[in-house]
Order: structure tokens, then C-alpha cells, then sequence
């Protein structure tokens, strides 16, 4: 009984530290979400004219122009961006794709999905 008790704990120890190193490989981790034809051809917080056709994203506090790699934490699908909005404005979300990143990202259905945020390139 002791063996099986000391096998579940380290299994369970070994668990969390996957999870960790998962969690800490990411710039930061929440939620994603999408935004599109309310805001398609409109201008976006750096002056750009929004298309939701392109790969594109909203984050409150990167710089314009940085490079950002979006994984889906479910999945292990991923998206390469450029900030060029402020957003989102709902609690508790990190980053507004445009369409054609959530499409490809595979979340246009769902809505929003738990994603890792990595920047690629500083401006």
C-alpha cells in the first residue's frame, strides 16, 4: 500500500512539473478570443485599417509590431500575429484575434479557446 501511495504522489509531483514548464515556456496564458465584421475596414488603435482577413491581434499592453506565436492549449494548433489593436476589453482575456487567425487557430465556432502567448519579435 505504501508503494502505490508513493507511486500516485510521484506520478501527481511529475504531473504538476510538466504542467509548470508548460505554463512557464509562454510569455503569458489566458484566454483568447476573436473579433471581426463589427470592426472589418475600421481603424485599429495604431492607425491601420483593420482587416480581418489578415493575421492580426488586439493586447492591451505589447508594443505595436511585436511578432506573437498563439498556441492553443487544447489542441497544440498555432498562429503566428501581429499586434496592431488594443484589446480585448472584456475581463479576464488576454488577446482578440482577427478572423482569419481564429479560423486558422481553429476557434471561430467556439468562440474563444485557452491559449500561451510566446513574442518572436520585439519591434
Amino acid at each position: 500500500m505504501d508503494l502505490r501511495i508513493a507511486l500516485v504522489g510521484g506520478m501527481m509531483a511529475l504531473l504538476l512539473i510538466v504542467g509548470l514548464v508548460r505554463h512557464f515556456q509562454y510569455d503569458q496564458v489566458g484566454i483568447a478570443s476573436w473579433y471581426g465584421p463589427g470592426f472589418h475596414g475600421k481603424r485599429t488603435a495604431n492607425g491601420e485599417i483593420y482587416d480581418m482577413y489578415a493575421m492580426t491581434a488586439a493586447h492591451k499592453t505589447l508594443p505595436f509590431n511585436a511578432i506573437v506565436k498563439v498556441v492553443d492549449l487544447d489542441t497544440g494548433r498555432w498562429v503566428i500575429v501581429r499586434i496592431n489593436d488594443r484589446g480585448p476589453f472584456v475581463p479576464g482575456r488576454i488577446i482578440d484575434l482577427s478572423y482569419a487567425a481564429a479560423k486558422e487557430l481553429g476557434i471561430v465556432e467556439k468562440g474563444i479557446a485557452r491559449v500561451g502567448l510566446k513574442v518572436l519579435k520585439w519591434p
